[in-house]
């Protein structure tokens, strides 16, 4: 069951929404069913994005030294 995003275009407030199969959401405060459908952030793909990259060096692939790729004398 998906989680979706809007915006009611009556009272401008912004809410998540579980939505079942067919079923149509509505605003929780003013009940209106003028929506914006608002992309979330789970949507978005980060791929190949600095965003998605480790700020710290991972392990030397070579062997394992947890100071990163060329801290060891296998490199």
């Amino acid at each position: 069951m998906p989680i979706f995003e809007y915006t009611c275009q009556q009272c401008d407030h912004d809410f998540e929404a579980l939505v079942y199969g067919s079923h149509k959401p509505e605003c929780p405060k003013c009940h209106g069913k003028k929506l914006n459908h608002k992309l979330s952030v789970f949507a978005v793909s980060t791929k190949g994005s600095s965003a998605s990259r480790p700020s710290a060096p991972g392990p030397c692939g070579s062997c394992g030294d947890p100071r990163g790729p060329g801290s060891c004398s296998m490199n």
